[in-house]
């Protein structure tokens, strides 16, 4: 899934020693036709939803998750958080979807010059959840509200029992998790090229780590290289289902293109080893990849594909926040 915090868009020519690295998926995929071969699969509707959830929590860090597949937002610093996220690359068709969360202390925080220490949820950690969708094609229109969740609470009695507090009903907890369901109503028919892949969970385990580091360490160098044609190659699922989802005219394809490629292109890239991960299922074991084992709260939540990127003159970690799966009847993984 495209979730690159600064997503790597590339376009223009880069000129590396290495040979370029063979990439096994979209081969008429080029950095130069990228935008125009995923403009002819946009189309337009009398009425085109977009999705999103409205999102707040305090006291916590959480993962979101549409059946199982995680949802690319900006975790914030877990405090007083808030914000909203357009989620419609994740929802390929209409029907019924699983809203999922899964909530982590903060650990360590600095706030205000005051070190903040939660190894567990507490009294007052919560998550509130709220799915709505606008349509582009009625800017007039207010948004409409589907589901609305938040997690619960127990209430608690005083010692005379007349009096009633509350708490999470998660507190003292290292994780805390729960769903919903929601029903969509689209326009459009995707099929993610994951959606009949293999499920991963029943392949030997030591198999697929060894198929699935060797893959990392490929697409590591592509990245590394900056080889473009095969970042085209292995980005293009991803940005398809983005921006046919999304219902983007050519010039918002390239524009994004563009945008991302500046960053790209200008900015000192330096990337990490792979290293501190943990092997991670996700679409009912179709889609895995190797997420970083760390509780420090500028890294978690991403995958172990990353690079520190200079940036307006601070150095930042650059995500790559791509996940892998094995088509029925191949033996190979390919990269979403």
């Amino acid at each position: 899934m495209k979730h690159i915090i600064f997503t790597l868009l590339v376009l223009t020519a880069f000129y590396s020693c290495s040979q370029p690295t063979p990439v096994n998926q979209n081969p008429n995929i080029t950095a130069d036709n990228l935008v125009e071969e995923i403009a002819k699969q946009v189309k337009h509707y009398p009425s085109e939803k977009i999705y999103g959830i409205d999102y707040s929590n305090d006291n916590c860090y959480f993962d979101m998750f549409i059946d199982n597949i995680k949802v690319p937002y900006n975790r914030g610093r877990g405090i007083i958080t808030g914000g909203a996220i357009d989620v419609n690359e994740l929802l390929p068709h209409s029907g019924k979807y699983r809203i999922s969360y899964k909530m982590y202390p903060l650990y360590t925080l600095e706030e205000r010059g005051v070190t903040i220490t939660q190894n567990t949820l507490v009294d007052k950690s919560y998550v509130t959840l709220k799915v709505k969708s606008y349509d582009l094609k009625n800017e007039e229109a207010e948004d409409i509200l589907y589901a609305e969740y938040t997690t619960p609470n127990i209430a608690i009695k005083n010692a005379q029992g007349d009096s009633i507090s509350y708490k999470f009903a998660g507190s003292g907890k290292t994780y805390y998790e729960g769903s919903f369901e929601v029903e969509v109503d689209l326009p459009y028919q995707l099929q993610p090229p994951f959606a009949t892949a293999q499920d991963l969970r029943k392949m030997d385990q030591k198999l697929l780590m060894t198929k699935l580091l060797a893959k990392y360490k490929e697409v590591w160098q592509i990245y590394k290289n900056r080889e473009l044609d095969n970042i085209a190659r292995i980005e293009f699922d991803n940005l398809k289902n983005l921006f046919v989802s999304t219902y983007a005219d050519i010039e918002t394809i390239r524009e994004n293109w563009n945008a991302y490629y500046e960053i790209y292109k200008k900015a000192p890239l330096e990337m990490q080893p792979i290293a501190n991960y943990k092997l991670e299922f996700f679409a009912d074991g179709k889609l895995v990849a190797l997420m970083l084992d760390t509780k420090d709260n500028n890294l978690r939540g991403n995958t172990a594909l990353w690079a520190k990127i200079e940036y307006e003159g601070d150095i930042h970690p650059l995500f790559f926040n791509s996940y892998f799966y094995i088509p029925q009847g191949e033996t190979e993984f390919k990269v979403y």
